[in-house]
Formats: C-alpha cells, structure tokens, sequence
C-alpha cells in the first residue's frame, strides 16, 4: 500500500482515539497516538481523565519493544516539558521511535517548537502538515484558550418549528424527542462546562449532568451565571454541589450572606466583571473559564443569556434541535431581545451540518464570517 495513503489512514484513527478524550482531559488537548511499522499498528493511545497518561505514554507502554524503528502518528506536537508527566518528546525518543508525523505545533508557550526541536535533534525525522485541518477543528477549543484566550462556546437550544422554548406557563417538557435529549448529553459530555443563566437555573431547577448514556463520569463543570447570586441554596445544583462540581459567577458586590451559603453548600464561587445593567460582561466570563482551564463550553440558555451570547459575537456554533410541534406567540422565545433594528446588524451564520433525530430534526450552523469573530 502507498506510504502516504497509510500515513493518513494511520492519521485518521489517531483523530478517531483523540475525540475520546473531548470533555475529560481539559485544560489539556485531546490527544490521539497510534505507533506502526507500515500498515501494522503496534500500539495506541488517547489521553485519559484529567490529563494523564498522556496519549504517547500509552500507546508506547501497549507497543513495548516492538516501538524501536517505527513510526508515531500524534495528533500534537508531543510535549517537551514536565508537568504531571515526564515530556512525551523524551519517550518517544527513549522508545527509539525512528519517525515522527503530526499536524502542527502545539500553541502552549512550555511547548510549542521544543518538542518538534528535541525529536530531531535526537535523529528522529519530524513531518507536520498532515490532517492539519481536521486536528485543528477537533481541538479548537484548546487552541482557542491559548490564540484567543477563552473557550470554544457551542449554543444548543431544543426548540418549536416557531422558535419556542416553553409555553406561556413554563412547560418544556419535552419539546423535543428521546433520541435528541440523548444527544443533547452527549454533547454534555463531549464539554468541560455547561453554562445556563441564573433564570434558568431557577425556574427549570436542573441537574445538568450527563444521563442516559453510562457517562455520568463525564458530567461537565457545571456553571451558573447568576450576577446577584440569586440562585436557591435549595436548588437541585446547589444541593449536588458537594458531588458534582458547581461553579457561580456573579457580581463581586453580590449580597455576602447569599454567597456564604452558596459557599457552604459547596458551589465555588467565581467574582466576574459586569456590564450595563449589572449584568455579567460575558467576555470576561468566557476569560475567566479559560483561566480556570475550561476549553470547551456548551451554554444551553435560557433565552437571555443565548441572546447575549449571539449579539456579542460569542457563540462558535449554535446546535438547533427542533421538534415538529408550535406552540404560538404566547410561548417563550428561543432568543431574547437584541436589539436588532436592521437586518445588516443581526448575526449571519451558515449550515455546518444537519440530520434527523428520530422525529427532530438537528442542525449546526457556525459564524458566516468567522474572521469578524472576537
């Protein structure tokens, strides 16, 4: 078989293996390996839980000594530095591995170039370039938190065929079909953090973990952006928060006595810059999550907050489920006021992708323009 027809079959596996870690593996990059001679795979890997091992330790420890002379397929630049583990650059090299292809350098400032350098310095031929878009779409977050400084942030609303979320009395239950509430949590579990609004939390009393799938183990950060901390210390999220990890951001001068409680029942609490209005500047939010290693954010409302999020520029990609059902002008709008006043001023996105859902049918539209994109 041709050598470069191997190499991305070989390639494309290892993009295979490295979207098991999307979700479980933030602030670090989801990383696929696969060690071969030719088309004969002797070892593979994927960054586990919370970073370690990473992806190269582990197809390295599956191809023992067979990995001498051959060839590794890695999804990023291995990394060059110690952190919880040794620098995957020295055990590759260790291995005696004889060739290296990757798409691109990794942006991380510990590692970007060193790990490329200390391979071929060591004799290890070197080849970037490979798959490089389809690595850089599966890491865009990780490589946002570092380019752009805050996470990639995915938008998903289950909706009527007229843009509704509820009815006049608040029932939402459910708009949508099984097979669509099914992949909405696996799209939990694909992100490091869920975000919804402090009305929402309030008024719907979510759990927001992942169910249904065997991945309670991937439920995301869960976060709350609630300015005046108004959510109850009573709520289900708050009263999970000694299990499942519950973050607020809320203004610094929120009342201290409403945060103490909060703190108590084991939320942590994130002070965030505000805006006009007193509410949280969103921007900042999103910097703040990137502070704190968050790479892949997914916002499931409610309309307020996907409202600020569109007008801002904000969202990456907006995920649409919508159900064959309407409910009228009476019901709760998807999106919020945003004061769009000319068609010129209202965010353009284009179809990404599309397919049914049992009876729903899901969409995935990304910015028209994403250069304009803060």
């Amino acid at each position: 078989m041709d050598s470069a027809i191997i190499d991305r079959q070989m390639m494309a596996r290892a993009l295979g293996l490295a979207r098991r870690g999307l979700g479980r593996v933030a602030p670090n990059p989801a990383v696929g390996c696969i060690i071969a001679r030719g088309d004969r795979i002797l070892g593979r890997g994927w960054t586990q839980p919370c970073g370690r091992p990473h992806a190269e330790r582990m197809a390295l420890d599956a191809a023992g000594a067979a990995a001498r002379g051959a060839t590794a397929y890695v999804t990023l630049e291995p990394c060059a530095h110690h952190g919880r583990t040794p620098p995957c650059a020295d055990a590759l090299i260790a291995a005696g591995i004889a060739r290296v292809v990757a798409p691109f350098e990794d942006p991380d400032p510990r590692v970007s170039g060193r790990g490329f350098a200390r391979l071929a310095a060591a004799g290890i031929r070197v080849e970037t370039g490979l798959m490089a878009g389809e690595a850089r779409e599966l890491n865009r977050g990780f490589l946002d938190r570092f380019t752009r400084g805050r996470p990639l942030v995915t938008l998903k609303l289950a909706l009527t065929i007229d843009g509704r979320i509820a009815t006049r009395t608040g029932d939402s239950r459910w708009i949508t079909g099984r097979a669509a509430r099914r992949y909405a949590h696996l799209l939990r579990a694909r992100h490091d953090a869920i975000l919804v609004g402090a009305g929402t939390a309030r008024i719907d009393d979510p759990m927001l973990d992942v169910r249904g799938l065997g991945l309670a183990e991937a439920s995301p950060v869960r976060v709350v952006a609630d300015a005046r901390l108004t959510l109850p210390p009573t709520s289900r999220l708050a009263m999970t928060a000694d299990r499942l990890a519950l973050w607020i951001a809320h203004d610094p001068g929120a009342d201290p006595a409403r945060a103490a409680a909060l703190s108590a029942a084991g939320a942590r609490l994130l002070p965030c810059p505000t805006g006009a209005g007193g509410r949280l500047d969103l921007a900042a939010l999103l910097e703040l999550l990137a502070g704190e290693g968050i790479t892949r954010l997914l916002c499931e409302g409610g309309g307020t907050l996907a409202a600020a999020l569109l007008a801002a520029r904000l969202v990456d990609r907006l995920v649409t489920a919508t159900a064959g059902c309407a409910i009228g002008a009476d019901g709760t709008p998807a999106l919020a006021a945003m004061g769009v006043t000319a068609l010129a001023e209202a965010p353009r996105l284009r179809l990404a992708e599309s397919r049914w859902l049992g009876g729903d049918l899901m969409a995935a539209w990304e910015p028209a323009d994403p250069v304009a994109q803060p």
